[in-house]
């Protein structure tokens, strides 16, 4: 079982991303704000759980939670900020868009950048021990799968159905024998013989 907060008494929006080690597609993040008597056995990290699972938990946390929101930062956006840069900023999305404001926010992993200056812990592996946390895991996690679903079906050839952009042989094959495509990360190593093309990139903060 999921611990339920870590500051008592304190409205907590849990964050996390998806899609941060893709080679293609937008990176998608999720700010949950949990009720306090919020109960979910079932819960867990996003990635220990199965597409059928994620999808059901997907439905309980978007009708049970106080406020839930998916922020998004595309491919050319991470070209010129960087893919850490564009983690935090697709946070900072979905907090924007949250009808109630947190107190303190849970931030899956060891860094973050500030948001409005509202006070927030950075936890690593966060999204298997704080239920905001997983719950926000979730919804980044099937959200951007649908999202991938979709361009899949534009470009069917480079598998994005089975491996939503993620760099498995096939899908790096599909690169190799046909190009890239608007949703291809430029930024990043595509094959692991060519350089990434950083021509573009730069960078926003420290």
């Amino acid at each position: 079982m999921l611990l339920p907060y870590l500051n008592s008494g304190c409205l907590e929006a849990g964050c996390d991303e998806a899609g941060r080690g893709c080679l293609a597609g937008a990176v998608f993040a999720s700010a949950v704000i949990l009720p306090p008597d919020f109960v979910c056995e079932e819960l867990n990290d996003s990635k220990q759980l199965s597409e059928k699972q994620r999808n059901a938990l997907r439905s309980v946390i978007e009708k049970e939670a106080l406020a839930w929101a998916v922020g998004i930062v595309y491919p050319d956006e991470i070209d010129k900020i960087n893919i850490l840069n564009a983690s935090f900023l697709a946070m900072h999305r979905a907090l924007d868009q949250l009808t109630i404001r947190p107190q303190h926010l849970l931030i899956d992993g060891n860094r973050f950048k500030s948001y409005r200056n509202i006070p927030h812990t950075a936890i690593v592996k966060g999204d298997g021990k704080y239920m905001a946390i997983a719950a926000a895991s979730v919804l980044a996690k099937t959200h951007r799968d649908e999202y991938m679903m979709r361009l899949h079906e534009e470009f069917p050839s480079y598998d994005w159905e089975n491996n939503k952009g993620y760099p498995t042989k096939k899908h790096r094959k599909a690169i190799k024998e046909a190009g890239t495509t608007p949703y291809h990360r430029m930024s990043f190593t595509l094959l692991p013989d060519e350089p990434p093309n950083y021509s573009n990139q730069i960078r926003f903060m420290q």
